[in-house]
């Protein structure tokens, strides 16, 4: 399998990227946060999963290992398939580690293609991830998180059909001078 690809990139379409390795192209897809982070014809180093069945051989690619094996953990959840655990690695692993400790599945079932119930489930399978791989949910990647992402301006996002990746792009992006959930709202909608 390939472990990683080191070579020059070209966006594509959103979450797709080419890496050119020696002139040969692979095509990677990758989580929103990375295809936002890498910059078109720079070289970039991905770690990569790769995802084979009868009908398809699929390249994923992280900027860390730590990432890639978040999503490989996803991947041996029951009802996860490639794409739903591309989403939940677009949130915050501070953010699912605070949903963890809180027992609070309500960051997860905003994710799109996640219910209530499924997210239920995924809290207590992403709990025994934790278990497995304990540097996984760190609290340095949560610490500044947990304070840009205000419970109602999250809930207000949501009710007007923004999905979870972007919510928590567009939060984590703030002015940390914001001190009300309208000020962040109005901040965020403008940053959209």
């Amino acid at each position: 399998m390939i472990a990683h690809l080191h070579g020059t990139v070209t966006r594509c379409n959103q979450g797709e990227i080419v890496v050119d390795v020696g002139g040969v192209g692979y095509r990677v897809l990758v989580p929103l946060d990375v295809w936002e982070q890498v910059e078109e014809g720079t070289t970039t180093k991905l770690w990569i999963s790769t995802f084979v069945r009868e009908d398809r051989f699929d390249l994923f690619g992280f900027l860390s290992r730590q990432s890639r094996t978040f999503f490989e953990g996803l991947l041996g959840i029951s009802g996860i398939g490639p794409r739903t655990a591309l989403e939940i690695c677009c949130v915050p692993r501070g953010i699912i580690g605070m949903a963890i400790r809180e027992k609070d599945a309500s960051p997860l079932s905003s994710i799109k293609g996640i219910g209530k119930k499924t997210a239920e489930k995924l809290l207590l399978e992403l709990n025994a991830l934790s278990e497995k791989f304990p540097t996984l949910f760190s609290e340095s990647e949560g610490g500044a998180v947990r304070s840009a992402m205000d419970p109602d301006a999250v809930a207000a996002l949501e009710a007007l059909g923004y999905d979870a990746p972007t919510i928590t792009h567009a939060l984590t992006s703030l002015p940390a001078d914001l001190t009300t959930t309208e000020d962040r709202v109005e901040a965020a909608l403008r940053s959209l």
